[in-house]
């Protein structure tokens, strides 16, 4: 019986992934706007295997967050501090051998509310500097539009991607992206799990079911 030697092709992009809610934090920083994510409450009162619970956001909890300014019981709005060490977690990634990195771009660090009419350039900066400082390390950068991260703005006023307005706002954005990253990113993704509409809405189409 003969043996078969399987191996990965030459260029195989063996890497990691992280998504902006979930590691950028600096959630109110250089003029990004509230996201979805950041009114997403952990909820230690409610069973983890309660998946519906865990994940339900209403009106109430919309307003409730936004009145709570800490970061005490909103995680996403914290993360792991990526904003400001992206640098040194870079450095990280390079030691462990990756050729890869799947990120996201928060929406509304590029367009706050997401309907303006100019997109912020502190936002823009900072992901051209993520690019470059990944391409200069040698990882490929894959890069996510959508990941939990719409602005929370268009979700309270224009019922999220129930509205089709939204659609062109996310087309202005999805262009100034495209625009402002030529020569630096090569591969895109425009929605994380979109399935996951129908597990969690708030977080993925920005509807507030009540």
């Amino acid at each position: 019986m003969s043996k078969r030697t399987i191996e990965f092709p030459r260029n195989f992009l063996w890497g990691g992934a992280i998504a902006a809610n979930q590691a950028e934090g600096a959630w109110n920083e250089d003029g990004k706007g509230a996201s979805v994510a950041d009114v997403v409450r952990y909820k230690p009162e409610i069973d983890v295997k309660d998946y519906v619970r865990q994940w339900h956001v209403g009106q109430e909890d919309v307003e409730r967050a936004l009145k709570d300014q800490s970061t005490a019981d909103y995680p996403k709005r914290r993360g792991i501090d990526f904003y400001h060490r992206y640098k040194e977690d870079i450095a990280l990634f390079k030691e462990m051998g990756f050729k890869a990195l799947r990120v996201s771009i928060s929406w509304p660090r590029i367009f706050p509310r997401g309907d303006e009419a100019e997109p912020n350039e502190k936002g823009l900066q900072f992901y051209e500097n993520l690019f470059k400082e990944l391409r200069a390390s040698g990882i490929e950068p894959l890069v996510t539009l959508s990941h939990y991260e719409m602005p929370l703005y268009l979700a309270t006023n224009y019922e999220g991607w129930a509205s089709r307005e939204v659609i062109g706002f996310f087309v202005k954005y999805a262009k100034v992206c495209f625009e402002r990253y030529r020569g630096l990113v090569r591969y895109w993704l425009t929605f994380n799990e979109i399935d996951s509409a129908f597990r969690h809405p708030f977080a993925t189409v920005g509807i507030i079911p009540d």
